[in-house]
């Protein structure tokens, strides 16, 4: 124990006990390619496991932004690290990847180990819900970085893809028929303008319902996680396309898997539009339009099909007890056509 550190405000004791309580959590997460553990100087992973013939890695690395504020409003902490793990996956995936590890990086006010197991945990919730292993991070103790009781959370992860099977804006055709993938609400973005509506302009009660759920429980709700329902589709090439709907809402991210000349016709009401959505509408008085630049408006990943492949993708998600919309169509003219 270094009694100068101590003083410094870091505590190596602290940091020990920290690594010892996320031990059992990490280890839920070994995958095929697990080769270490926390606690190594780096983190291995067996590629040569997955007899992949060209293999291509697909790395993906992000925070949860300002919905941290939420967590250390509510001081619930076992969720975010979900969070951590659905934006980096979730963009993996969008490639035609299988995610196959995560690191995750802690930085703390105040290395409180129980507080470091709950966010660790849900970190390794998340890898078990991508099938990726929790392979390696780092646990920072900065006092006069962040407020005692405030911490920041990002991650790092890399997957995998068979080179003929990356997902690439050629293979969209027009006439595709677009799919969309329910969120949990608001996923992990927008959450600047959130806290300004509820906490700056209006000071709500956390407690106020909205549709089944306190406003408390729709703001922390955890991102959804689409690896295990969609990479069966990607494998068995029975998908064109694919979007993840994070900052920038539907403008921004849907185009992103088309062909420089294609754009989508969508129909309003073909999905449920969580209740979070006309919530936070009514409240600034937004324009629907602006909603549909900020927010996943219900839909937190966007699939393109060829046709002929539609009857297979809609029984595949009827099997796993997933739901899907059907959305609309791939056209070829640039932007988003709404019926």
């Amino acid at each position: 124990m270094s009694e100068h550190y101590q003083q410094a405000g870091v505590s190596l004791e602290a940091g020990y006990e920290a690594v010892r309580r996320i031990k059992h959590h990490t280890q839920r997460t070994h995958n095929l390619g697990t080769m270490s553990d926390i606690g190594s100087f780096g983190a291995l992973f067996d590629l040569h496991k997955y007899g992949i013939q060209e293999p291509v890695l697909v790395s993906g690395t992000d925070g949860v932004g300002t919905k941290l504020k939420i967590a250390f409003l509510l001081d619930k902490h076992d969720t975010i690290g979900i969070d951590a793990v659905a934006m980096c996956v979730n963009d993996i995936l969008a490639q035609g990847a299988m995610p196959l590890f995560f690191l995750d990086y802690l930085a703390l006010g105040k290395n409180e180990p129980i507080k470091v197991e709950q966010i660790v945990k849900g970190v390794a919730d998340g890898c078990v819900q991508a099938g990726c292993a929790l392979i390696g991070g780092e646990t920072a103790e900065m006092p006069d970085m962040y407020s005692e009781g405030e911490y920041d959370i990002a991650g790092f992860a890399v997957g995998v893809a068979e080179r003929s099977k990356l997902l690439n804006p050629q293979n969209v055709n027009t006439g595709d028929i677009v799919l969309g993938l329910p969120s949990t609400g608001l996923h992990s973005n927008g959450y600047s303008l959130v806290r300004k509506l509820v906490f700056k302009d209006r000071q709500i009660d956390l407690q106020t319902k909205v549709g089944h759920q306190t406003l408390a429980e729709c703001l922390i709700e955890p991102t959804k996680i689409y690896v295990k329902s969609v990479y069966p589709l990607i494998q068995k090439d029975w998908v064109t396309g694919i979007a993840h709907i994070t900052g920038g809402g539907f403008y921004e991210n849907m185009p992103r898997c088309l062909q420089a000349m294609q754009g989508l016709r969508l129909k309003k009401g073909s999905w449920t539009v969580p209740a979070i959505f006309t919530f936070l509408q009514e409240l600034g008085s937004i324009a629907e339009d602006e909603l549909y630049h900020v927010f996943n408006m219900g839909i937190g990943m966007m699939l393109t099909v060829k046709p002929e492949h539609l009857n297979q993708v809609l029984e595949h998600f009827q099997t796993i007890n997933d739901e899907v919309f059907i959305l609309g169509e791939v056209t070829n003219e640039v932007g988003i056509q709404w019926v």
